[in-house]
């Protein structure tokens, strides 16, 4: 026996025209870059916006200037419209007769160092492969946040723990220290307590927290041999190998830079890799194409 549910359509008023202005709005953080990314005008966008938020009886944003931040309902409701944004993207790629095609963003963020040297092959393949997915590359040693869909995949160091997110456990990497060989050749043998007294360090901030990491590890330094300080860890490798002082990268980028020397080759500091994702997410078919080949690639 087959049971036909019929939908009432006479109670059904939501406007698509409206949710689809305060989708393009959340995502792109204004009324002026909504307005561009649709090729409409900001009054009319916000009048769409303002409309959707009268009709639902709900605030969706709260203004402070030129600047939108999601309310507690608007980040609700983001959830369901991005979906109903994928069906209409789905219903043009089937009346184009192209509904078998793989298109649409997908964000990733990383390390700044994974960013840099282990990612831009697997987007190449990606992209020559699924010329219709778009990558945003979102390169930042800051951990962002997934459940607020800030990203759609994340290369970790840690395993996820929030419910809503799966973690797929990736081959683990190690991190080690180099020098360039004209500062080692300077300095001295860096492999002995007393050259490793001589040398100084290129560090992410002035704050003790890596002096007594290392110092826990057995590596005796102390806060003034780190004269040199940038957060951003490529900066940090292009002045560890123009010399500015021993720095720390990934024992495979690093062993294969001419310009460095490996410093106290036994101490290697473990990195496990996880790659995650919202559990909703991951069954988008180009997430998970996305998905895939990035486990391929970073568990080999």
């Amino acid at each position: 026996m087959v049971i036909h549910f019929c939908m009432d359509w006479r109670s059904v008023g939501f406007d698509w025209n409206r949710a689809r202005a305060f989708l393009v709005t959340a995502e792109e953080g204004s009324f002026s870059a909504a307005a561009r990314a649709m090729g409409s005008t900001q009054p009319t966008v916000g009048r769409q916006v303002t409309a959707l938020e009268a009709e639902l009886g709900v605030t969706l944003f709260e203004r402070s200037g030129s600047r939108l931040r999601l309310t507690d309902s608007g980040m609700e409701l983001l959830e369901h419209t991005r979906r109903m944004g994928e069906a209409a993207s789905r219903v043009s790629l089937a009346a184009a007769g192209q509904s078998s095609s793989v298109a649409g963003l997908v964000t990733i963020t990383a390390s700044e160092a994974i960013s840099a040297f282990l990612l831009p092959p697997v987007i190449i393949a990606i992209r020559t492969e699924h010329p219709g997915i778009q990558i945003e590359l979102v390169a930042s040693n800051e951990v962002r946040d997934l459940h607020r869909r800030e990203a759609d995949i994340a290369v970790r160091n840690v395993r996820p723990e929030h419910p809503d997110l799966i973690g797929r456990r990736l081959r683990s990497r190690t991190a080690g220290f180099y020098a360039s060989r004209a500062y080692a050749e300077r300095i001295g043998p860096l492999n002995t307590p007393e050259g490793l007294a001589r040398a100084e360090f290129v560090g992410f901030d002035r704050s003790e927290g890596l002096v007594k990491g290392l110092v826990a590890a057995g590596i005796p330094v102390r806060v003034e041999q780190f004269p040199v300080v940038s957060g951003n860890h490529l900066v940090q490798w292009r002045l560890c190998c123009a010399g500015a002082g021993i720095g720390m990268m990934m024992t495979e980028v690093g062993d294969q830079e001419p310009a460095v020397v490996r410093v106290m080759p036994e101490v290697a500091f473990p990195l496990p890799v996880w790659l995650v994702c919202h559990r909703e997410l991951y069954t988008s078919r180009r997430l998970r194409i996305v998905f895939d080949r990035l486990v391929s690639v970073l568990s080999a």
